[in-house]
């Protein structure tokens, strides 16, 4: 059996490295914030180039955050992409506001720029694109319309950790980035774990107080906040992970160009990456008008694969209530319809790919 991602593998690649730092936490006895999640935040300020990264219960949590950070609450609208997993649309119903959802671009599932703008409403108070799968969103055009309507732009990173655009890394271009570490991430934790990134002083101070019971001053309350603060434990974790993060997207990076020099010739159609972008894999997605076969023919082959995903949140239940239906978004509908993740973690083995793609090969005929 192929799996899609096989996090055991990878722990047994770095096994004495994830051993010793649970073993020193342990030994600590600091088990919530601490020394641990300090040295990760700066670990993962320095790395993508910002001033504040604060580390969370999940990156649900940093969405929720961020936007309460922002005052973003009851009568407010914030645009999202029509096609992405359901916690960017949740997160702006659970603070009470609105999502205003956009179609995506058919070739990368990325925001189409060109659709922000038309969405725009005098209650909008922000922009989340999503890096999707991995990939960048192109941030200086909605950067810039942001600017022009005084919109504030919050990033939803949970899939592109390392990834840029022109050059920088994503998640520290917005007013706020929000990280996942969720186990199967790029870089994954063994549990649930999150982080907001920000270059606002003012910004960060609210969101570690909104992280810890509206706290400044320990058992003094300032505003209604959440408990939600990265375990030591994780943290311990996901640092001594944290070396190899680049190598292992540099090693996504590699299967996937070899999954696209085999699939593109038999007419599958293969992830893009813009020139201006640099792709991190978290997903590797191809698509297929005969999708659910392809699952089925896959699965009987003992080969993985997953659908991410397979209802747009537009026509989720929680937003029935705001009258959207279906071809309203037709090309995120359509990816919903048609994509479909292959096996691809940095530990795959060649010849583990070479079985998938004679998979793919043998169904498309």
């Amino acid at each position: 059996m192929i799996s899609l991602v096989d996090l055991t593998a990878q722990y047994h690649a770095i096994k004495n490295e994830i051993d010793a730092a649970v073993s020193s936490t342990l030994e600590s006895g600091h088990f919530i914030l601490g020394p641990q999640v300090t040295k990760f935040e700066e670990s993962v300020a320095a790395h993508l180039g910002v001033k504040h990264a604060i580390g969370l219960a999940s990156g649900t949590d940093a969405l929720v955050i961020a936007l309460r950070a922002l005052n973003i609450g009851a009568g407010d609208e914030v645009i999202i992409p029509a096609y992405t997993f359901f916690a960017t649309a949740g997160t702006v119903m659970s603070v009470g506001a609105k999502p205003v959802f956009v179609d995506v671009d058919p070739q990368t599932y990325q925001i189409d720029v060109s659709k922000i703008k038309p969405a725009i409403t005098p209650r909008t108070k922000a922009i989340i694109p999503v890096h999707l799968y991995g990939h960048p969103s192109e941030m200086n055009p909605i950067l810039e319309i942001a600017r022009e309507h005084g919109l504030k732009v919050i990033e939803d990173n949970a899939q592109g950790y390392g990834a840029e655009y022109l050059g920088r890394k994503t998640g520290a271009l917005g007013d706020i980035g929000c990280l996942s570490f969720f186990p199967t991430k790029n870089l994954g934790a063994y549990g649930d774990g999150g982080m907001v990134l920000t270059n606002d002083p003012a910004l960060a101070e609210r969101m570690r107080m909104l992280r810890t019971h509206g706290w400044k001053k320990k058992y003094y309350s300032e505003e209604v906040g959440y408990n939600s603060r990265l375990d030591a434990l994780q943290a311990a974790i996901l640092q001594a992970k944290f070396p190899h993060v680049d190598a292992w997207n540099e090693k996504r990076r590699q299967l996937a160009r070899r999954y696209t020099e085999h699939l593109a010739p038999l007419g599958v159609a293969t992830p893009m990456e813009c020139e201006w972008a640099k792709h991190v894999y978290h997903l590797y997605i191809v698509r297929s008008k005969k999708r659910d076969e392809l699952q089925a023919f896959l699965k009987q082959k003992g080969i993985a694969s997953e659908v991410y995903y397979p209802i747009p949140p537009h026509l989720a239940e929680p937003c029935r209530k705001f009258g959207y239906k279906e071809g309203d978004f037709p090309h995120a509908e359509q990816a919903a319809r048609e994509t479909l993740a292959l096996p691809l973690y940095p530990e795959l083995t060649l010849e583990q790919q070479d079985e998938v793609i004679a998979a793919v090969k043998e169904f498309v005929g």
